[in-house]
């Protein structure tokens, strides 16, 4: 097997439980997001059994994804850890920490005919699509070897869609669960939990 990217969404979050937008804020893991990680470490030991090439961990520098790939590696010492600020989650400006009854409230209008995800780029002061694609595909153009990447919902769908080399509205529609580990190899993404 050639280059792997492993692709983790950090565990649930309590903010995620309110269905409040992070963003490039921060919420603590629940008990139920830390159990995930513990899942996914286990389900990401499993997909490298047998594996002898040299891995490393890029990890957004939010707090909730540093915590995810602390617990994620614990018991794998040989993984080298790098944060890499490409990875943090797409910024809803404003909106951040808002759930998307308080957006419509304080921004009439905002959300109007959006879809179900592309309302994420719709924040004023937020960033757009294109920018988080940009970001994302540099990051993906300097991954060398099999790589661990810990990164948030949004970025991780523009990732996906950027890798799979889809349109937006595909990409926005690709799912990434709060504790998501997907696979990406061979021009495909796999999910393994």
């Amino acid at each position: 097997m050639g280059q792997v990217i492993y692709l983790v969404r950090h565990g649930q979050t309590v903010w995620n439980t309110l269905g409040r937008l992070q963003g490039l804020q921060n919420s603590p893991l629940t008990e139920y997001g830390l159990g995930q990680v513990d899942r996914m470490g286990q389900v990401l030991l499993n997909a490298l059994e047998g594996r002898d090439e040299p891995l490393q961990c890029q990890v957004s520098p939010l707090e909730r994804a540093q915590v995810t790939a602390s617990r994620l590696l614990a018991n794998m010492s040989q993984v080298s850890l790098k944060t890499d600020d490409r990875l943090a989650e797409v910024s809803f400006g404003s909106w951040d920490g808002m759930t998307a009854y308080e957006i419509s409230i304080e921004y009439p209008g905002a959300l109007d005919g959006a879809g179900a995800f592309d309302w994420f780029f719709r924040a004023p002061d937020g960033e757009s699509f294109e920018g988080a694609s940009a970001r994302l595909g540099a990051w993906l153009k300097s991954v060398s070897g099999s790589t661990i990447a810990v990164s948030h919902g949004v970025a991780g769908r523009v990732l996906m869609g950027v890798y799979l080399g889809v349109p937006r509205h595909e990409a926005l529609r690709l799912t990434v669960p709060d504790g998501g580990l997907a696979c990406l190899a061979d021009g495909k993404v796999t999910f393994l939990s």
